[in-house]
């Protein structure tokens, strides 16, 4: 599905509002249609800016399924941590290591596999969120992407990010008071060390300004 409320005339891919009757809410982040995991949604759109904005450098976390041994190619993580370029442009430093496969329930559709070539799993924390970022980075190092899965998102006040706990594909909750006054800090916080040039700025959509309502919805491409 894509992450958004209204569908796309004569696309394959469903859109969010089955599975969320909330009016006036939209993604702080979306999800490629292919990918999986964790949306946060709101109506406030200075929000939606500084949870997406580099400026403000919200960490986002993906375990990274990919076509190939990991393991035996250090150096693309090293990569991947540096900053690869993408159409000329650098990519922010990010963080990467392997990770033990999750052991998460198979994807519908299931994911391309290849008798002869094995898999692994990364965990790929960025801080910015350019058009298909994740498979496009994996792919520059050689480690095409299979699944990709955002878990958490961190509001960078000290506390556990965001994330998937208690949230199954398709379902959504209401923040808690304490992540909504956490997410109202958000908005009187200034940006961080991440800061880059106007020019290479990534905008959050647009929505409803101030007081608005927040939710987080687990979901699966």
């Amino acid at each position: 599905m894509l992450s958004q409320f209204t569908p796309e005339p004569g696309s394959r891919w469903g859109c969010l509002a089955p599975f969320i009757p909330i009016p006036a809410v939209y993604a702080a982040g979306r999800l490629d249609a292919d990918s999986e995991g964790l949306l946060l949604l709101t109506s406030d759109g200075r929000l939606q800016q500084r949870l997406t904005e580099p400026a403000f450098g919200h960490w986002r976390r993906y375990w990274v399924q990919v076509e190939g041994d990991g393991a035996l190619q250090p150096q693309a993580l090293e990569q991947l941590s540096r900053g690869v370029l993408l159409q000329g442009v650098p990519t922010l430093p990010a963080r990467a290591r392997l990770m033990a496969d999750p052991l998460l329930a198979e994807r519908d559709p299931p994911i391309r596999q290849r008798a002869t070539i094995p898999t692994s799993w990364l965990e790929l924390e960025l801080r910015e969120g350019r058009n298909r970022q994740v498979r496009r980075m994996t792919a520059a190092v050689g480690l095409p992407t299979l699944r990709l899965v955002r878990v958490a998102i961190d509001l960078m006040d000290g506390a556990p990010p965001l994330d998937l706990t208690g949230l199954a594909p398709g379902t959504w909750r209401e923040v808690t008071s304490p992540e909504a006054q956490r997410l109202e800090q958000v908005l009187r916080r200034a940006p961080s060390e991440g800061r880059r040039s106007p020019g290479r700025r990534s905008p959050g959509r647009g929505g409803r300004a101030g007081g608005g309502k927040s939710g987080r919805a687990g979901g699966g491409g």
